[in-house]
């Protein structure tokens, strides 16, 4: 995802299996499909299927992963996925320990196997591959809660390209839910922004046409702009509305058999 010298990637998220909804996603011209395995019942095989549909279209994936095992956290990196977000993550050496298991030697302890869709399925070098890896593939670290946001001011000591604020998640700990524009709110995405400026890293978040120009201007350069679960729920109910209209008027006006 191209976020240098100003630019902003626009993210789409995913929750539906089919590979069918990347590819439309990526055909229309998103920078980056965000599929998911934490909150939705999704195997990994329908995460690969997904990464090819978007590598089709030189798109790129990211993929949150269960907060579970090192397996969990580097499989979708094998399956050729630009970055993993992270949940769960609760402070500064939580974010290390993240870093140490997703990247390779010099940076981390994570092992190296050319054979997958990463490696090229061992056509690519070893050595060219554990330094692509190590320079480009990201793990993004999501800031839930208030525990992540006091270790912000010190998070140029990770090694993570992107600090991503999921408002959703951090809400409910402030026993606040649904309150976007609560000041809370607010000075979070202010401090996040400035932080990760400061420390050379990308502010992400989750947006929507109505605030993505607010959002730029706070420095975010990775914004997630809607779901196709959202969209399709939209679009059922929009049809049944207009139904309900055609129903009341033309079907009203025809006379009883």
């Amino acid at each position: 995802m191209e976020v240098e010298g100003g630019g902003v990637a626009t993210c789409f998220k995913q929750n539906l299996a089919d590979p069918r909804v990347t590819e439309i996603v990526a055909r229309s011209g998103f920078d980056c499909v965000w599929l998911d395995l934490e909150h939705v019942g999704n195997s990994i095989s329908a995460v690969e299927a997904g990464i090819w549909a978007a590598k089709a279209h030189d798109v790129d994936v990211v993929v949150r992963v269960p907060r579970g095992s090192y397996s969990d956290l580097i499989r979708p990196l094998e399956l050729d996925a630009t970055g993993i977000m992270v949940p769960h993550i609760m402070s500064l050496d939580d974010a290390r320990a993240v870093a140490r298991q997703t990247r390779f030697h010099p940076v981390g302890l994570r092992p190296l196997d050319g054979g997958n869709a990463d490696g090229g399925y061992g056509q690519v070098p070893l050595g060219s591959t554990s330094r692509a890896q190590t320079t480009n593939a990201s793990s993004s670290s999501r800031s839930r809660t208030r525990n992540r946001l006091r270790n912000s001011n010190r998070s140029r000591h990770c090694r993570d390209r992107h600090v991503v604020l999921r408002p959703r998640r951090l809400l409910p700990g402030d026993r606040r839910p649904g309150a976007w524009d609560h000041p809370r709110l607010t000075e979070a995405r202010e401090r996040i922004a400035r932080v990760a400026e400061a420390n050379g890293k990308f502010a992400g978040t989750v947006g929507s046409p109505a605030n993505s120009d607010e959002l730029i201007a706070l420095g975010y350069r990775f914004i997630s702009l809607g779901a196709d679960v959202v969209g399709l729920a939209d679009y059922a109910t929009q049809l049944l509305d207009r139904t309900a209209t055609l129903a009341g008027g033309i079907y009203s006006e025809r006379p009883a058999p």
